[in-house]
């Protein structure tokens, strides 16, 4: 397939599936704890417009849901299928990983997942709340286990090589590893923004149609505090996590900044944009702010970053495409904080739900936190090449033993499917973010609650002239 070999094609599917899946985790992780959130609020205040957005917001997470599990099955066996070398070497400790995964967090989900979404009138008020509580923190616990698998592949310890594969030695070590804490609060935190830019855009798209209710209302106005608190710490984390790669992966960062040589006794410049040639070994038309690179990189101005001429070629990351992933993922990073700003001076002087100008910009930035997070992964998986297990195994010697022509095939495959399939999910999905919540305000209809007579929310079906709260 246009002379590529199977290796390459193995890891263009990978790359492919996981690139599909990891936006509906992104979207489950934040919108189990904006419900809990939602139904929290609801029983505390018994405003109407909270138990709305629940309604609204549990039948767009059921679609997610299902869609990242689907998506999620098809990786697990892409490990046996294709990474066969991958899974011989390191199957000890990433597959109990996996393996806690599934018995801590999703089962955990899935148990309580079915009272979350048809038990509304049918257990007690206590009961559902925590039942919403427990899917959002199963949503977060599992997480920590992906995220504790990849971190290790990243900066592994507490191994041993015993005849060729990888051993456990400190299952602590291995779970808490050096860059764990900061990929797990990373993702997280994308997953928050990412979702709040998502319901934000929803809200826009209401308001702008004249939907001025107050469910609506709260909706946008949740998304813009989120936007204003949450981003701003994501930019701290983010720093964090790029002096803890520094650290045990300087190799990465000097792709991700393009920087090949250093002078001798100067600090490194920052090259805000240019194209990296790996072939020439220099970053054409490099457009440089002289010593940003050691202070934000290392935070002083006599300590220099890594340049990639001193690693061998054979080690060195692709920084062509690191080089403007990782841009993309700052630039929308530093987009959304404006936004919150933004949104924050609007709330002050009253217009927040007003401003049509302002309001497009939110509809337009609904999905730069689902591009951001995916830019950011393939920064940080791009950017561990040419090692599948950093410093201990080649990502060439991982793969199965196929050859290009079955690779194709199934790479053609997945690409019909997938975007048959999902993006089946995906326009039913965006058809109910498009009806809206159902608003009672006002009305003498008996909408009950947790535990108290009332129709049924049916999380899978979308309704069409009414919908029950």
């Amino acid at each position: 397939m246009f002379g590529l070999e199977a290796l390459d094609l193995a890891r263009m599917q990978f790359a492919f599936t996981v690139s599909f899946h990891i936006l509906f985790p992104a979207i489950t992780i934040g919108l189990a704890s904006f419900l809990a959130v939602l139904e929290g609020l609801w029983l505390k205040t018994h405003e109407a417009a909270y138990r709305d957005l629940y309604h609204f917001w549990s039948k767009i997470f059921a679609v997610n849901f299902g869609m990242g599990v689907v998506s999620g099955l098809v990786m697990a066996y892409e490990f046996g299928t294709n990474w066969g070398g991958f899974s011989d070497f390191a199957g000890a400790i990433t597959g109990p990983l996996l393996t806690y995964e599934v018995l801590t967090a999703f089962f955990l989900e899935a148990g309580f997942l079915g009272v979350m979404l048809f038990g509304w009138n049918r257990v007690g008020r206590g009961l559902h709340f925590f039942s919403t509580v427990m899917v959002a923190i199963g949503t977060l616990i599992s997480t920590f286990w992906i995220l504790a698998s990849n971190s290790w592949m990243q900066t592994p310890q507490g191994y041993q090589i015993v005849d060729g594969r990888v051993i456990p030695v400190d299952w602590l070590a291995v779970i808490f590893n050096p860059s764990f804490p900061y990929r797990l609060a990373h993702m997280a935190i994308a997953a928050f923004v990412a979702t709040a830019f998502f319901v934000g855009a929803s809200a826009a798209w209401h308001l702008l149609r004249g939907r001025d209710n107050p469910a609506v209302r709260k909706m946008f106005s949740m998304a813009m505090w989120m936007a204003l608190i949450v981003a701003p710490v994501q930019a701290f984390v983010g720093d964090m996590h790029g002096l803890n790669t520094l650290e045990h992966q300087p190799a990465k960062i000097a792709a991700i900044e393009g920087h090949w040589d250093n002078v001798p006794g100067e600090p490194s410049p920052l090259i805000l944009f240019g194209w990296p040639d790996m072939q020439a070994e220099k970053t054409r038309f490099a457009v440089e702010v002289p010593y940003l690179g050691s202070l934000i990189l290392t935070h002083s101005l006599d300590r220099q970053i890594p340049a990639l001429k001193t690693f061998p070629p054979e080690d060195r990351p692709n920084s062509t495409i690191v080089f403007w992933s990782f841009r993309v993922m700052v630039g929308l990073g530093l987009l959304m904080i404006a936004v919150g700003v933004f949104s924050a001076w609007l709330r002050w002087r009253g217009k927040l739900y007003s401003c049509k100008p302002f309001l497009y910009l939110a509809l337009y930035m609904g999905p730069a936190g689902l591009i951001a997070l995916l830019a950011g992964w393939f920064t940080t998986e791009i950017g561990r090449q040419p090692w599948v297990v950093y410093g201990l195994m080649r990502t060439a010697h991982a793969s199965s033993n196929h050859d290009a022509v079955q690779m194709s095939i199934t790479l053609g495959l997945f690409v019909v499917v997938y975007f048959s399939l999902f993006g089946v999910g995906f326009s039913y999905m965006m058809r109910l973010v498009r009806k809206g919540p159902v608003t009672h305000e006002g009305t003498h209809q008996p909408h009950g609650g947790p535990g108290q007579p009332r129709t049924p929310a049916r999380p899978l079906s979308a309704s069409h002239d009414t919908q029950e709260a």
